[in-house]
């Protein structure tokens, strides 16, 4: 794809962050596609007659906004992102499909024990119940979005192993899926481990959050833990001031 840029010389930004601007305006405008590559350092320093320091700085500055992912020995290529809206309860497979991206799930644990007394809280049950518990790695077209850890009543998943891509999709035809919920989010720095499954460097910050999911009936049905890569994951929200009468 043709990219044109023509340096500012009376801006008081060096000539990299101009570049990485206009770049980045170029991904945000939709002039690049998910996954697309970037053009090498080498081919944006030719046809815009410019340094190839230049355009290394420029193209190190979109990485550090998480708008482009280096690949060793294969290139620069833009960043899956995944922005969700905040007044909509829909999963993360929806989400994905809506926006084009092939949603899949590794899986590190599905199976049932004893809820612990925090999920007996949240999700309203008795002593001694048993919940069901799926632990896995969120992807967006191959890429690791998210580290999601899901808790359920047994009655609403008898067999954790007949879920494979979408819980809600599920949940649907049993008559179970949430139809509200309530969600926390706050950001922290990813311990080692997390990092690691992640595949992000140590003490990135991540975005936590705790939904409870909710039936029609107001019975709790969904616990889970989320954690998020803060560079491919967003949350937009719409807000309305109410009319104010002044005198």
């Amino acid at each position: 794809m043709a990219f044109e840029f023509r340096a500012d010389v009376r801006a008081a930004s060096p000539l990299y962050v101009q570049l990485a601007q206009k770049l980045a305006q170029a991904i945000r405008d939709g002039r690049y596609q998910a996954d697309e590559a970037l053009p090498s350092e080498r081919l944006l320093s030719e046809s815009l007659k410019l340094s190839r320091v230049t355009a290394r700085k420029a193209i190190d500055q979109l990485v550090e906004q998480g708008l482009v992912v280096r690949k060793r020995g294969s290139g620069n290529y833009i960043a899956p992102k995944l922005e969700q809206p905040l007044t909509r309860l829909t999963s993360f497979s929806e989400e994905l499909n809506q926006r084009g991206f092939t949603p899949s799930s590794r899986w590190l644990t599905r199976n049932i024990s004893a809820a612990a007394p925090d999920e007996q809280l949240s999700l309203g049950l008795s002593t001694g119940a048993r919940v069901v518990r799926l632990e896995r790695l969120r992807l967006a077209d191959d890429v690791v979005m998210a580290y999601e850890m899901t808790v359920l009543p047994e009655h609403v998943l008898p067999d954790p192993l007949q879920v494979d891509a979408s819980l809600y999709a599920y949940l649907a035809l049993r008559g179970k899926a949430p139809v509200r919920a309530l969600q926390h989010i706050r950001a922290l720095n990813a311990e080692p481990q997390l990092a690691g499954m992640l595949e992000v460097p140590n003490g990135q910050a991540v975005l936590f959050i705790t939904r409870v999911g909710y039936l029609e009936s107001g019975q709790p049905v969904e616990l889970t833990h989320s954690y998020c890569r803060s560079d491919y994951y967003g949350f937009v929200a719409e807000m309305r001031r109410d009319s104010v009468t002044t005198t």
